[in-house]
């Protein structure tokens, strides 16, 4: 069973790319948006990571802190973190445990192949650790204003 809007969002600890464990509970006291994305390096998610780069600014002026996770390994994300500059901690969900907390590990086909795979997916946890708003089958284009406008309007 995955989370609900409304309920405390399941805490985990991943490695980030810094080489810490971090979880939710590391960020009491401020607001979270934990994205989860197939892969480091791939088109639409390097548009995504470099989408919230240009608005880490604003994120952060509303309290916010944005995490991302895939199930790439920690290399990887440093590799993509010192490729596009971004800002902010990637963390390796390699047995995608966490994925499946939140229920972004599915079935996915592609070219009529299935695999499993990671949902592009966001969620946005309150500085109580509430989760209060998710969007899954997430469309890169436009979705990190989406993003930041619901918490400017709800959170700031």
């Amino acid at each position: 069973m995955t989370v609900m809007i409304g309920e405390v969002a399941p805490d985990f600890k991943l490695t980030a790319n810094n080489g810490e464990k971090v979880g939710l509970s590391d960020y009491r006291g401020k607001n979270i948006v934990l994205y989860f994305y197939p892969k480091d390096m791939t088109p639409g998610c390097t548009t995504q990571a470099c989408d919230f780069r240009d608005k880490h600014d604003e994120f952060s002026d509303t309290n916010t802190v944005i995490l991302g996770v895939s199930i790439d390994p920690v290399s990887r994300h440093e590799t993509f973190i010192e490729k596009y500059d971004l800002p902010f901690l990637l963390l390796a969900d390699e047995e995608h445990e966490v994925c499946e907390l939140y229920g972004v590990w599915k079935l996915k086909k592609n070219f009529g192949k299935e695999y499993m795979g990671i949902e592009r997916s966001t969620f946005v946890i309150d500085t109580e650790g509430k989760l209060i708003k998710e969007w899954r089958k997430v469309t890169v284009k436009g979705h990190v204003e989406e993003a930041l406008q619901f918490i400017k309007e709800e959170l700031a």
